[in-house]
């Protein structure tokens, strides 16, 4: 069985990674940045969740925030970190801030994953 993993994303690959691909399956994206608290603890639980998949289910994806890859993060009205926005058909359909419990990411998941 092969496990979701988390994707990088830059500026540059954002179009590819994420718009095009959610045309094909659920993006879910961590919008992130290094120095954030909240971001630390909730990249393991992202990681953990998604391990509870199979590949192809969704993809997760990673933007840290920082220089050019800020426009990204502008482009979403994003206010804080680290923020997670699910992406369905190129369009964003659903969001959440800050650190989150498992339970709680995993029902974001299973409600979008629902929409696809």
């Amino acid at each position: 069985m092969a496990l979701v993993t988390s994707i990088e994303v830059s500026i540059e690959t954002f179009q590819t990674l994420v718009i095009d691909q959610s045309h094909k399956q659920l993006v879910i994206l961590d919008i992130s940045a290094d120095w954030c608290g909240p971001c630390k603890i909730l990249e393991p639980i992202l990681n953990s969740v998604s391990a509870e998949y199979n590949e192809g289910e969704f993809a997760l994806t990673k933007l840290e925030a920082e220089d050019e890859n800020m426009k990204v993060a502008g482009q979403f009205s994003v206010r804080g970190f680290p923020t997670v926005i699910a992406f369905i058909q190129g369009v964003e359909v659903d969001r959440f801030h800050s650190a989150q419990t498992h339970d709680f990411v995993r029902d974001f998941i299973d409600q979008n994953l629902e929409k696809f």
